[in-house]
């Protein structure tokens, strides 16, 4: 719960202001029932109509100050527990954004959108019931019991068996019913996951016919979640109608005893009706006091998993490492010996013994068949991952010691899947460069040859991306996507594959522009003939380094290359 700390610093003072009005309404609440065992008896039964007016004045004047203080207590519980929850997915908005690469592929993307949504929600909802419910609850409890204490003592004979039978009966249903909200959540994980991947794919669904098959896959996640959210209900369904009996034993307990003594004399019968209502306060109070801890359950497994999240290693952006020489200028990046495997997987590396170089100005070729290893490496270089053995260095300093700041500044990549954000062409260049001008805009649109497309659209620059940029098309989002790289003007940019979608003229032609820039670019590509302009080629092979040269070099002495290059462009 250490996270949470924060929280209660920022909202202790709004947290005991509505504590206090609940003080008031819960003694304007205990109030009531002595007042009108005076009204009943004192009044009513001595036929005293001056004693029952004034005493009823007391309970309405009682009643108002009540509903006014319940009214502020009310409105400080809503407006605490909303802002708590909107800081609370604000600040596990910036935690994830500084998470690595590793560990958000261990949380899985709907997993953490259920933990941002779903589980917030239910710390919301227990920040809203303590100060409205589990606050009150105790002090009403507590003060009925010594309100009746004070009328006549006996009646803790009934009262207190009864409390001891519901805390026990609690605390059982809280012990049974935890591990099954706890997977409760993880299936609303699965639920989650997998409406996203069909969302994402909806087009392949719809092209291959999948309905069926993704309909079926669905209802299995759908009714896994059904099944452990109505094992978790019927915890607490079997144990409310028990509540319910012993509230009902208690009152009728109350009311045989108190006829006893009435005939007895020791009682009259306002104080009877004011230990039923006493009575009444007390099993009311414990059973609010068991639907909050019944929300505990749930809201525990909820906090569990969102302090995962919060526990979780990570650097946050921007911050320093000390020491760190490297000055902001690109002058060599070095792969030494790299050894990469993934979190969790059990099976080979990843990349095995990766060793290169690429020096300021120069033109680095990487190529290989598919599943070789070509994406990983781009995020090794991007310190998405840390490699699980061997060194990665920018300027001769370990790039784990380089300030994120400057690596981001210098480094710029362009995914094999371009990823556009709802806005406007112009908002997802500026992504590159927030403060460009108009010229380099267009500047950087030209390179990457997409003004032309740019300007064909009535919007020009302020054409509507849609979600993912759905509206466009997949040559139109790559070229958008490059030229959001360009308009940075890194000092070294890397090329995952990012022209797949285009036809061989406009790639030709993007691909020129980008030569003709003397950028220190690495080429990654499944095209022979783009890595054979570069000075420098590194072929992989299975997560391995097949060769490394220039594009003669490799011809003569790397069986991989070769082999490539003559499936692609035949023998001489």
């Amino acid at each position: 719960m250490k996270y949470l700390l924060p929280y209660w610093r920022r909202y202790r003072f709004r947290f005991f202001f509505a504590v206090f009005f609940v003080f008031i309404e819960a003694v304007g609440e205990l109030m009531q029932p002595r007042i009108m065992s005076v009204l009943i008896d004192d009044g009513a039964l001595a036929g005293s109509l001056p004693t029952v007016g004034r005493y009823a004045l007391i309970m309405l004047g009682v009643l108002a100050v009540g509903a006014g203080a319940a009214l502020v207590r009310n409105y400080l519980a809503s407006v605490v527990s909303q802002q708590f929850s909107r800081d609370l997915r604000l600040d596990m908005f910036k935690k994830i954004q500084s998470l690595p690469a590793d560990e958000i592929d261990r949380f899985e993307g709907g997993s953490l959108i259920t933990r941002m949504t779903n589980d917030v929600m239910q710390l919301q909802n227990f920040s809203n019931g303590m100060m409205r419910v589990f606050v009150r609850a105790p002090f009403v409890c507590i003060g009925a019991i010594v309100m009746s204490a004070t009328l006549n003592v006996r009646t803790m004979f009934v009262i207190i068996p009864v409390i001891v039978v519901v805390f026990f009966t609690l605390l059982i249903s809280m012990k049974m019913a935890y591990p099954r909200f706890a997977k409760m959540q993880r299936r609303l994980d699965t639920l989650n996951t997998t409406m996203r991947e069909y969302l994402a794919g909806i087009r392949l669904v719809k092209a291959f016919r999948r309905f069926d098959e993704e309909e079926k896959r669905f209802s299995k996640a759908n009714d896994a979640l059904m099944d452990e959210t109505v094992g978790a209900n019927n915890v607490l369904a079997i144990f409310s109608p028990f509540l319910a009996l012993f509230v009902n034993i208690g009152i009728t307990g109350i009311l045989l005893l108190g006829s006893i003594w009435v005939d007895t004399g020791d009682m009259q019968i306002g104080q009877i009706m004011a230990f039923v209502s006493y009575l009444t306060q007390i099993l009311m109070s414990l059973t609010l006091i068991a639907n909050l801890l019944n929300m505990f359950v749930r809201v525990r497994a909820s906090n569990e998993r969102i302090a995962e999240v919060f526990d979780s290693d990570a650097e946050e952006p921007g911050t320093r490492r000390e020491p760190t020489r490297t000055t902001g200028a690109f002058d060599e990046l070095r792969f030494d010996n790299v050894y990469f495997r993934y979190r969790g997987s059990t099976g080979d590396m990843a990349l095995s013994g990766i060793s290169f170089s690429i020096k300021r100005g120069e033109t680095l070729g990487v190529i290989g068949p598919t599943g070789s290893g070509k994406s990983t490496l781009a995020a090794l270089a991007m310190r998405f991952y840390e490699p699980t053995e061997g060194a990665i260095t920018l300027n001769g300093i370990p790039l784990s010691d380089v300030d994120e700041g400057i690596l981001r500044g210098i480094v710029a990549i362009v995914p094999q899947t371009p990823a556009l954000f709802t806005g406007t062409i112009r908002d997802n260049l500026l992504w590159g460069k927030e403060d460009a001008t108009e010229a380099e805009l267009r500047r950087a649109a030209e390179a990457a040859e997409a003004l032309r497309f740019i300007e064909e659209s009535k919007d020009g620059f302020n054409r509507v991306v849609g979600q993912s940029g759905v509206n466009l098309s997949g040559g139109q989002k790559q070229r958008v996507s490059i030229a959001r790289a360009l308009i940075r003007e890194p000092e070294f940019l890397i090329l995952d594959d990012c022209t797949s979608a285009l036809d061989l003229v406009t790639e030709a032609r993007v691909k020129q522009a980008l030569f003709d820039m003397r950028m220190t670019t690495m080429f990654i590509t499944q095209r022979i003939s783009t890595v054979s302009r570069c000075d420098k080629i590194l072929v992989l092979d299975a997560g391995t380094q097949a060769g490394f040269g220039t594009h003669e070099e490799l011809m003569e002495n790397c069986a991989v290359y070769y082999d490539i290059y003559v499936s692609q462009i035949g023998s001489d």
